[in-house]
């Protein structure tokens, strides 16, 4: 597995497992089996509702905690530094853990500064080995830098070939910001699993189009956390680091951008106010 360095020396690995949209009663055992497969970091949230399912698949692995990398994050409704520091506290609960390796702002909205003091203060407790964000527009990953002691490790946004986000990608590497991808095969919209580029490479590596995908991402240093609930799929997602991409094969897959979301805008007022009312039990 090839590892990331973060901004504050945190090694992360650049190919991880998601949970976002598994039930909850299947959580336990999509997890177990990616850590069967060999995956050893993990990405869930207080928003999926599934950490506890985590948890426990984390405690029944055997894995030595120190193999492993968790991601957890803090949801909108939890502002305020004495309300940031109480999710945290019941997010490592549900995980049964006792640090986690780094902890995101889920979305921009809220009382984000008050959230970004606490979360560096459970940096500096050691609760946290990294702290960043997610879905941060660079305008607003960049005030948050300017007006905080700890630039965010990571942010983690939607990337994937219709959405490539190349801009963004550019501002955080200029401020030593990890890009990380949600979304990497876009759910199969724009019908990514058959799109004739992404096929045409596929061939001449005896890949799948998702394998594909996931080395584009990996050849930009993108961090990338697919998910799937088929332990073959699993392991056809960690099985991509046995070829690589040519510069033009990099560049077919560069003129599939659309520069637009496939999902849904973060600066849509409608979308903001959505997402800023929503609580999470």
């Amino acid at each position: 597995m090839k590892n990331v360095t973060l901004n504050n020396g945190v090694e992360m690995p650049i190919l991880g497992f998601g949970v976002y949209q598994i039930p909850a009663d299947q959580t336990e055992q999509a997890v177990s089996e990616a850590l069967a497969a060999g995956y050893r970091s993990l990405d869930t949230a207080a928003a999926y509702q599934n950490e506890e399912a985590v948890g426990r698949a984390i405690r029944n692995s055997g894995i030595a905690r120190d193999e492993l990398f968790i991601t957890t994050k803090l949801w909108v409704q939890d502002a305020g530094e004495d309300a940031t520091k109480r999710a945290f506290d019941s997010s490592l609960k549900r995980l049964g853990l006792d640090h986690v390796d780094l902890y995101l702002m889920h979305q921009p909205y809220g009382d984000v500064y008050s959230q970004w003091r606490a979360m560096q203060d459970l940096n500096a407790a050691g609760l946290v080995r990294a702290i960043g964000v997610s879905n941060f527009h660079s305008d607003r990953l960049v005030d948050l830098i300017t007006h905080n002691d700890i630039t965010p490790a990571v942010n983690q946004i939607e990337t994937h070939p219709f959405h490539q986000r190349a801009e963004e990608n550019e501002y955080m590497r200029g401020h030593g910001v990890q890009h990380e991808s949600w979304g990497p095969f876009a759910e199969g919209k724009n019908n990514l699993f058959s799109d004739p580029t992404l096929t045409a490479v596929a061939g001449v590596h005896g890949k799948s189009e998702a394998q594909v995908v996931l080395r584009w991402l990996i050849q930009r240093d993108v961090v990338v956390i697919p998910k799937s609930v088929r332990p073959d799929r699993m392991a056809e997602n960690l099985d991509v680091f046995n070829f690589e991409l040519t510069d033009e094969q990099m560049k077919l897959i560069a003129a599939l951008d659309t520069e637009t979301s496939l999902f849904f805008d973060h600066r849509d007022p409608k979308m903001v106010s959505f997402l800023g009312q929503r609580r999470v039990d």
